[in-house]
């Protein structure tokens, strides 16, 4: 299958990329995430690799010392750059920044799209200071979501174009492992999205409220390895 390069497909879905993610399902997603981060990135200097629009690096902006953001897409940041955050344009397998640069560092949605894995990973961590974090995550093939996926098929991104258009990978807990560079220590996981069938089922009141409950309470425990978005909890050696 031949894939629209990583640019020209986040710049086109740049216009529609903020539809319905303020509320419901996607904001849920987004609460699990910064909630994630929140106790380690207290005057901290957060980097945020593959930050779009900024609706993440807004909020982390707020708590942390720095907060810098890179995405490839210019379209994105345009908008990130609207909200008076500090990003810069580049790629995840080439940071644009000094080794030790960071005391946090965190990609949510972006690694599942680059062909260049072990690459990425390792730029990850070499911005990354000693006894620095990373919050890296991954797509999970034993997840709902990943049979919803399949079952539901590729959404559209714009008028003319699906989420089919990009490269996207599915990678299991022991695959993940394998990126990690030297120096870097894996020291658990986090599963996002573990027990939503789909998205719709948050627009339902009772169900919807009782799905975020449920989201909370199971996204740092053993279930974590069900989740639909897996992030690795890593640890750079001192």
């Amino acid at each position: 299958m031949t894939y629209k390069d990583n640019r020209s497909y986040y710049d086109e879905f740049a216009s529609w990329y903020e539809n319905d993610r303020h509320q419901g399902y996607h904001r849920l997603i987004d609460d699990l995430q910064v909630d994630l981060l929140d106790r380690h990135i207290l005057e901290r200097d957060v980097l945020e690799v593959g930050c779009g629009t900024g609706l993440l690096l807004h909020r982390v902006a707020s708590k942390a010392k720095t907060a810098r953001g890179i995405d490839i897409s210019p379209g994105m940041l345009e908008q990130a750059r609207e909200r008076g955050l500090d990003v810069l344009e580049g790629d995840a397998t080439e940071l644009p920044f000094e080794d030790n640069s960071f005391d946090v560092a965190y990609s949510f949605k972006v690694l599942a799209h680059v062909e260049q894995i072990d690459q990425a990973v390792s730029e990850c961590c070499r911005v990354v200071r000693p006894g620095g974090q990373l919050f890296l995550e991954f797509y999970n093939p034993n997840s709902l979501r990943f049979l919803a996926r399949r079952l539901g098929g590729a959404k559209k991104i714009s008028q003319s174009t699906r989420e089919s258009a990009v490269f996207t990978r599915w990678d299991r807990p022991d695959e993940v492992e394998k990126y990690l560079p030297g120096g870097a220590q894996l020291e658990g996981w986090a599963g996002v999205r573990i027990f939503t069938p789909a998205a719709f089922f948050h627009r339902l009141p009772v169900v919807g409220g009782a799905l975020r409950r449920l989201e909370f309470v199971g996204r740092d425990t053993p279930l974590s390895r069900f989740g639909g978005f897996l992030v690795a909890r890593i640890r750079m050696a001192e």
